[in-house]
């Protein structure tokens, strides 16, 4: 599976990428994207245990131009529930959603249980794949712990991976996986 054998041959295609707070969401659009990615930023106020002074405010934004042609938009939503209302907009006429969960937080399973809730509609009109960030870092959870979660959630076998939002292989493995969601659709 290419990353385009899901898409048209030749068009613009719009991939959101959400998780929480510092979970790898701009760093891995700016790994995967072929220009310099777009950030608007805020700085974190306060909070116990941050570890970034910004945040993502209103969106990331970078592009994949592909081989054929097409152009993947490459979306970040704003991690902070206060701009949760960006989330609906970045989502419209999107192909897909890439979750990103940060291993290393004792609340993880909660992350990702809040972030399916929050994109539950999306995600069943698409697809979607889970990147499990900071697995270095510590964190009891394997990948069977979060795909087992996902299942009892009602979102059957979705591609779980651990990830470095640094690493373009990384990122690009994350969005082959959810474009190859959408093969079997596209192709009909």
């Amino acid at each position: 599976m290419h990353l385009t054998d899901a898409l048209a041959p030749v068009g613009h295609h719009k991939l959101i990428f959400g998780g929480p707070v510092g979970a790898g969401k701009t760093t891995a659009i700016g790994a995967a994207s072929d220009i310099p990615p777009l950030r608007a930023e805020a700085p974190i106020l306060g909070g116990p245990g941050q570890s970034k002074p910004f945040t993502g405010a209103v969106l990331d934004y970078g592009a994949m131009t592909l081989g054929d042609g097409c152009t993947l938009h490459l979306y970040g939503t704003p991690g902070r529930e206060r701009f949760d209302f960006m989330w609906e907009l970045l989502t419209e006429d999107a192909l897909a959603l890439i979750l990103l969960i940060d291993n290393s937080r004792p609340d993880a399973l909660d992350q990702l249980h809040f972030h399916l809730g929050a994109f539950s509609r999306f995600i069943r009109d698409t697809a979607l794949s889970v990147g499990i960030t900071h697995c270095d870092l510590g964190g009891g959870l394997t990948l069977d712990d979060y795909q087992a979660e996902l299942e009892r959630a009602g979102f059957g076998c979705v591609p779980v991976f651990a990830v470095d939002p640094r690493c373009r292989r990384d990122v690009c493995l994350l969005i082959e996986a959810a474009l190859s969601v959408l093969a079997p659709v596209a192709r009909a």
